[in-house]
């Protein structure tokens, strides 16, 4: 062999062999950021305990705890965690070859009109239909038509279009965890999707993983013509940031603090995410009884996820 062919084969052989350990300790080194994030940084800290995941489409990257009340398999409510779920079954169940009608992005999107539901009132309900029957839970408010008002009256009612109205919760999870992956550890407690979901931690991470590796449609629509939440144009948003709203999940891309993350925080603080590159999830896990539990938990999370990337 040439002797200068032989070094540049030398040299390369080299390289190869160095990059393996230094990526191994690129994820050891984001993971240690990561925990000293969840356990020093003071937006954080001020959650209590908790439990926080970090992976990519093959797997779990890192993992921890702070304190002992919460891990990956702990079960607990998700609350509006489930949107994000519900917006991957409906694009399961329109087919791979069909985009949403106009109509049915108004109702993932939140523009529908149906803005009127109160919970409180579905918590005895057997059907999804008994739900939207209770008081003015099922009455569309010809005002908010077109605009953004986040309510989960859209949901429940796009259940009814889809023809799940008389499901009970047993049967809407057999319905929408056949479309996503039995292998899930999700399930519903009360048949509203738009809310009534309850899983751990290591089942949700399961289902990011799916739309991360496309196995499921909503890989292909993270961000799929947004729509304006802080504007002339929209009526009601519970976040306090200029963020967008796509298929059952927000988009943070406030232009004063936004990453552009996916994301669908729940009323009691369980926060997924997907980050914008699309190239890792993310989660918050915790379930605690107080007005602002979701945005105290999403804070936390960009916190988590800016000492992933930056590290």
């Amino acid at each position: 062999m040439n002797p200068r062919l032989r070094l540049v084969c030398l040299l390369a052989a080299v390289l190869a062999s160095a990059s393996l350990p230094a990526r191994a300790a690129s994820v050891a080194d984001r993971a240690k950021a990561v925990t000293a994030a969840a356990q020093g940084d003071a937006d954080c800290k001020k959650l209590g305990d908790f439990y926080w995941e970090i992976g990519d489409a093959k797997g779990v990257l890192a993992s921890g705890a702070v304190g002992t009340e919460y891990s990956a398999s702990s079960e607990m409510k998700i609350a509006s965690a489930s949107k994000f779920v519900w917006g991957a079954y409906v694009l399961e169940k329109i087919g791979r070859n069909n985009k949403p009608s106009a109509e049915q992005l108004s109702y993932l999107e939140m523009r529908a009109g149906y803005t009127k539901l109160n919970p409180l009132f579905c918590m005895l309900s057997k059907t999804a239909d008994d739900c939207l029957n209770k008081r003015e839970n099922g009455m569309r408010v010809a005002a908010d038509v077109g605009k953004f008002s986040y309510n989960a009256g859209h949901d429940q009612k796009l259940a009814q279009v889809l023809g799940l109205g008389g499901y009970t919760a047993q049967r809407m999870t057999e319905e929408v965890m056949g479309y996503i992956g039995r292998d899930v550890d999700l399930s519903y407690s009360s048949p509203s999707p738009a809310g009534g979901m309850q899983g751990t931690p290591a089942g949700y991470g399961a289902f990011l993983r799916k739309i991360l590796s496309g196995q499921l449609r909503m890989h292909d629509f993270l961000g799929y013509e947004p729509v304006c939440t802080k504007c002339a144009n929209a009526a009601y948003s519970p976040a306090p940031w200029a963020w967008h709203y796509s298929i059952n999940h927000w988009v943070e891309d406030d232009p004063q603090n936004g990453d552009g993350a996916f994301s669908s925080p729940g009323l009691m603080g369980f926060y997924p995410w997907i980050s914008a590159d699309k190239s890792t999830y993310g989660i918050v896990a915790r379930q605690k009884l107080s007005t602002s539990a979701y945005v105290d938990s999403a804070v936390c999370g960009r916190k988590l996820r800016a000492a992933w990337m930056k590290s």
